[in-house]
């Protein structure tokens, strides 16, 4: 199993836990990915935050739709709905996406669907985040889980698959690269 950690900045607020104890836990798991995701705070915060953790984690980097703070950190992950604030057509919002990181940079993208990953393999990405597995406490608007389809689902990916959404260290899968485990880490 590979491990891309999930650092929610809601989610280690609710349980008391700080940026570096999480980098600390995500460490010892061996993660080869941690992302940042702060849907809530000012575009400085999150700024200090990749910087932080830089100074703390050697491994890669990404940051949750700040796309603009891309020379802190190795990539960008962006989310169906928030690819739609940059242009409605989800593949024009990826090569405008494109355009802004860099070729040298990681992009992934969650998708949800078949449709969603069939579409994902006509763009010009790293990876996609395919989910939600189970249902999740760090994602309120799930609505619909995969299950046991999120395998074969994934099947059908060109891109490396990190399965997203109430995943567990415990999870197998024969298609999916990267296990995507937030609030799992800390239990």
């Amino acid at each position: 199993m590979r491990l891309y950690a999930l650092c929610d900045q809601e989610m280690l607020d609710k349980v008391g836990i700080s940026v570096e104890k999480f980098i600390e836990i995500a460490k010892s798991y061996n993660a080869e990915i941690i992302q940042y995701r702060n849907k809530s705070a000012d575009i400085s915060l999150i700024k200090q935050q990749l910087i932080q953790i830089r100074k703390l984690y050697d491994g890669f980097l990404i940051v949750n739709d700040a796309y603009e703070l891309i020379e802190f950190c190795d990539g960008v992950h962006v989310g169906q709905e928030d690819l739609h604030t940059i242009d409605l057509d989800t593949k024009k919002a990826v090569k405008i996406l494109r355009n802004v990181i860099g070729k040298d940079k990681i992009l992934g993208i969650s998708t949800h669907n078949e449709a969603e990953v069939l579409e994902a393999n006509e763009m010009d990405l790293n990876y996609i985040g395919l989910g939600a597995y189970r249902d999740t406490t760090t994602k309120k608007d799930v609505c619909h889980v995969l299950d046991d389809k999120l395998d074969a689902i994934a099947k059908l990916s060109k891109h490396y698959v990190g399965a997203i959404g109430g995943v567990n260290l415990n999870d197998k899968f024969d298609n999916v690269t990267y296990h995507v485990i937030g609030s799992g880490l800390l239990k």
